[in-house]
């Protein structure tokens, strides 16, 4: 139902990345599919209808967390095809989301990051194994999403003014500082790649072995393998980087407006939630100092 225009409108004018793109996607062809199955039509499906899709979803024990997501999705859906006059009216505006508990951001702690970028034998040589450490070093050191690693130029970095400018959400851009060591690890990776003589040069700074632009599989699986040497927990994505950079910067004291601007969040509201963090690490070393505890 007008999918393809919904995402087109979704790319070219709200400027959504790849990844938000393939979920609204995902959200919205299962949802056409379930009632597709049920011989039910489009214009006849109401809030009511929309209710009990989301309560068998409820029952089939997806959790909340993704239910409510999967209703964001239907109502920018909903709302992009009364706008262009496709559809009547959003049943979206008689459901409300679901409640769910706060969940603190899953991190690793700065002293096993630094373990692991520190450890010389744990990366090799070539510029497969450097072009992973930067990985690694970029989404720890600058706090950026994958997306915007993704699509990060050569031509975006500055060592005069040692600062790397990011293309956020809604093609907002940001200047994160680049610090001396991080400078370095770029400087011997560009090295690295310009020997390699790929036959099709990207212009983005992160490439595969065979030079073309890097893919979120690609970053989610070097991630996801390094992380495992330094952590048992589930969540190791690049996502759980960022939130580790957040945190740490948070708890060396930082101001939370400043990790705001170097996050490119929107509002405040969105980097509170690290101070939550930052307490339970103060209470964890109170317990563990303190004579009384």
């Amino acid at each position: 139902m007008y999918l393809d225009r919904f995402l087109a409108f979704l790319k070219f004018e709200k400027h959504y990345s790849v990844h938000t793109l393939k979920a609204y996607e995902k959200d919205i062809v299962s949802y056409l599919k379930f009632w597709e199955e049920k011989d039910s039509a489009f214009a006849e499906i109401g809030y009511r209808e929309l209710r009990s899709y989301l309560t068998q979803l409820m029952e089939e024990g997806i959790e909340a967390t993704s239910i409510n997501r999967l209703l964001s999705s239907l109502r920018t859906y909903y709302k992009f095809l009364v706008r262009e006059g496709l559809h009547d009216e959003n049943p979206t505006l008689m459901v409300k989301a679901l409640k769910t508990q706060k969940k603190l951001p899953v991190i690793i702690l700065e002293e096993k990051l630094d373990w692991l970028l520190d450890h010389d034998t744990i990366f090799e040589k070539d510029f497969a194994g450097e072009r992973d450490r930067l990985i690694i070093e970029l989404l720890f050191g600058t706090g950026m999403r994958l997306s915007e690693l993704i699509y990060l130029k050569e031509t975006d970095i500055d060592f005069h003014q040692q600062t790397i400018k990011i293309l956020g959400k809604r093609n907002k851009e940001r200047i994160v500082p680049l610090l001396p060591h991080l400078q370095q690890r770029i400087k011997a990776y560009l090295l690295l790649k310009k020997n390699e003589n790929f036959d099709n040069k990207s212009l983005t700074l992160i490439v595969t072995i065979k030079g073309k632009q890097a893919y979120p599989e690609l970053i989610y699986r070097v991630v996801t393998h390094y992380l495992s040497l330094i952590t048992s927990q589930q969540k190791k994505s690049p996502h759980v980087l960022r939130h580790s950079f957040a945190t740490a910067l948070l708890n060396k004291g930082a101001d939370l407006n400043a990790i705001k601007e170097l996050l490119g969040h929107a509002n405040l509201m969105a980097t509170q939630v690290y101070t939550h963090n930052s307490v339970e690490r103060l209470k964890s070393i109170y317990k563990q100092a303190h004579p009384k505890a």
